[in-house]
């Protein structure tokens, strides 16, 4: 029996990234200590250190030659630091690094001088992963990897590299590089080993010639034979993925009341469960509009399932009498029809919040989705005693989700009442945040008077809640409008720490900022993510449209515009986006037609008149562009009147001089939206190459954020 005393040692799940100065020791001390306080600075200055930092979710090491990170909020944290970090070394081109990522268990321990340090396997693996590498290298143990996968930002960059030996065994290896990051070469040390490996086989077992040749005719024909065989499959078979065990979709909930009226509250009881289980990473949730359009109790659950890519769907009904609730809800796996669970709950109104925990905390036990305790926290919040508060909240939530300006307007006041009951609902004020923000979008409401309000109430719900996403989400819609990149970036990826099934954070993220500075690889990325968490929502299948069309990429515009309007044929901004990518592809007469459909399907169709009149300008009628401006100028005496809009009504009559004139009106002003992305607009090219033009994207833009 053992006489040694039983260790303490905690350990945690880290997600660690190492990274190493190439060729530090061959520096003269002065170029170490130079090179060392670059990196540092850098580092702290990535958006994913401050994030994780201010939460307390980071841990830092220095290991002489450079550093590393132990992150414990997201499986994601250390890859998208990495990809910072190479992004902002560019800057710094006599630094060399290279980069280890694994996640495994490590531990806090104290070293001789009582300093914190780190030990566990999830550091020595991380140590072997980078010990690999070459500089620029990102690599990643086999084990991060799988982790990446189901997220579409990364799994379309990670590139199997097989087994290294390395001094205790072997690793293996997957290599992340994209077009702007990253070594696409292999390391040189597999290289190595894999050019030593096939002499050694040849050393070992001599072949006779004849028997050989019949090999290598064996290999040639099997070959041959297994690749016919691909081909033909390829041709004749369609091979639809699996969807993930742990995902769900939420139907609406059957509103059995006898009050029509409370129709509402069936909405927000869906609402509110799926709102409760989408900050559950474990998990992937489909949000509320993509399955609306499905009733409460579907025959066709599993080509339902199919559409919205889950393996799981719950369904339910709520009826509401005074004061009392019945809520009945089944689980069901919708890929073999069997139930999973199923409960009747009959509470009184004021327990309505413990019965949505409940329902919630149960799906992720039956799912067996693994719960932090910040999620498990999260997930039982209840963010009002107000009765009437939270029911005035539901309204206005079901009516934002509706937009429109009339919708948004009566949404804004819905939670102002709610906010008047219960002064500390947080949720209310960032109800409020998102209705302001995108209230300028669908109305004439100038963006000058609507940011300030949804920033106030945005920064309101923050203080009184700082782990609510749709608060971080809306606070970066602002901050991003206010020409401040690097504050959205940050905002944005909290919030998607935070909740990452929230379709909306996924969705501005990549349209807004990353898309406005050029970063398409990672806006195409979060666009796809967005699709696949909300996947028949017309606004996010048109928005990747549109950075589809910022990114050139106007075919893949052109089908994505098409297909949202499979989902909504009348939904006007698909119309508007198709119209603009015709017209970059230099179709002018169909997009002139989309223009034409776009109109009479909003109230706000002055936008829209303006790319019209601007289409018919390019194709000869001058006068379209010249009533239009006119017209712009009558109505800017009593309503707000878009400063980029008549540049881009001077661009199409050929004056560059007036066109720049404006939109250095549009920034003076901070216009919003249209602005923001002058760095990659298609439709402002013309202007490229003009000091005056080029000297406006800095003031949006600025050099650090390239």
């Amino acid at each position: 029996m053992s006489t040694e005393p039983e260790s303490d040692l905690q350990l945690v799940i880290g997600h660690v990234l190492l990274i190493d100065i190439v060729g530090y020791s061959k520096l003269l001390i002065t170029e170490q200590r130079e090179r060392l306080q670059a990196l540092n600075e850098i580092v702290r200055d990535t958006a994913q250190f401050r994030a994780s930092d201010a939460k307390g979710m980071l841990v830092r090491i220095p290991t002489g030659d450079g550093m590393a990170l132990i992150f414990r909020d997201s499986v994601e944290a250390p890859l998208r630091c990495a990809v910072e970090i190479s992004e902002a070394i560019k800057t710094h081109p006599e630094i060399h690094l290279r980069m280890g990522i694994h996640s495994g268990p490590v531990s806090e321990v104290r070293d001789v001088n009582e300093r914190t340090n780190i030990a566990g396997a999830g550091i020595d693996i991380a140590q072997r992963v980078m010990d690999c590498g070459d500089a620029r290298h990102i690599l990643l143990s086999k084990h991060i990897a799988e982790d990446l996968t189901p997220y579409p930002r990364w799994n379309r960059y990670l590139h199997d590299l097989g087994e290294c030996e390395v001094k205790h065994g072997k690793v293996f290896l997957v290599n992340f590089y994209t077009d702007e990051v990253g070594n696409p070469q292999s390391p040189e040390k597999l290289s190595r080993a894999q050019q030593r490996q096939p002499a050694m086989v040849a050393a070992g077992r001599p072949s006779p010639p004849l028997r050989r040749d019949l090999l290598i005719a064996a290999a040639v024909l099997l070959i041959a034979t297994i690749s016919i065989g691909v081909w033909f499959y390829s041709r004749h078979a369609t091979v639809t993925p699996s969807p993930p065990g742990k995902s769900i979709a939420v139907l609406p909930f059957e509103n059995l009341s006898q009050d029509p009226d409370n129709a509402y509250f069936a909405e927000g009881m869906q609402d509110e469960i799926l709102a409760r289980l989408s900050k559950i990473a474990d998990l992937k949730v489909i949000s509320r509009t993509s399955t609306q359009k499905y009733k409460s109790a579907p025959d066709n659950l599993r080509e339902i399932a199919r559409q919205l890519g889950v393996a799981n769907i719950l369904e339910g009904s709520v009826q509401k009498a005074a004061d009392q609730v019945r809520v009945n809800v089944q689980l069901i796996n919708a890929l073999n029809d069997a139930h999973l669970w199923g409960d009747i709950y009959d509470r009184k109104l004021t327990d309505i919040f413990a019965v949505e925990s409940d329902i919630a905390k149960t799906i992720a036990e039956t799912l067996q989705a693994k719960l932090t305790g910040a999620e498990k926290e999260m997930i039982a919040a209840q963010p009002t005693s107000d009765l009437t508060a939270y029911d005035l909240y539901l309204k206005g939530r079901s009516l934002w989700s509706k937009r429109g300006g009339e919708n948004l307007r009566q949404a804004i006041g819905f939670y102002e009442q709610a906010i008047a009951r219960d002064p500390n609902y947080a949720p209310a004020y960032a109800g409020l945040a998102e209705a302001y923000g995108i209230l300028s979008f669908y109305t004439a409401t100038a963006p000058q008077e609507s940011r300030p309000k949804a920033k106030a109430a945005a920064l309101k719900a923050l203080q009184l809640d700082d782990k609510l996403a749709e608060a971080h989400t809306a606070l970066a819609d602002v901050l991003f409008e206010d020409l401040d990149m690097a504050g959205s970036i940050s905002e944005f990826q909290r919030a998607i720490a935070l909740n990452p099934n929230y379709a909306t954070a996924h969705h501005w993220y990549g349209s807004d900022p990353l898309r406005a500075i050029g970063r398409f690889d990672e806006a195409i990325a979060e666009g796809k993510r967005a699709i696949e968490l909300d996947p028949l929502s017309p606004v996010i299948n048109m928005d990747f449209a549109r950075t589809l069309m910022m990114a050139r990429r106007y075919d893949e515009a052109i089908a994505q515009s098409r297909k949202t309007l499979e989902i909504d044929p009348t939904f006007y901004l698909a119309h508007q986006t198709l119209g603009l990518a015709l017209q970059l592809k230099g179709d002018l007469p169909a997009a002139i037609a989309e223009y034409t459909k776009a109109q009479p399907l909003t109230d706000n169709s002055l936008h829209t008149g303006v790319l019209l009149a601007a289409a018919k300008a390019q194709s000869g009628d001058k006068n379209a562009a010249m009533q239009m401006l006119a017209e712009l100028e009558e109505l800017s005496r009593h309503r707000y009147v878009s400063s980029y809009d008549r540049a881009l009504l001077y661009l199409s009559l050929g004056d560059h001089s007036e066109a720049i004139r404006w939109l250095e009106q549009a920034i003076a002003d901070k216009e919003g939206l249209n602005i923001t992305w002058i760095k990659v607009d298609p439709l402002l090219d013309p202007l490229r190459g003009d000091p005056r033009f080029e000297a406006l994207v800095q003031k949006v833009v600025g050099p650090k954020q390239k």
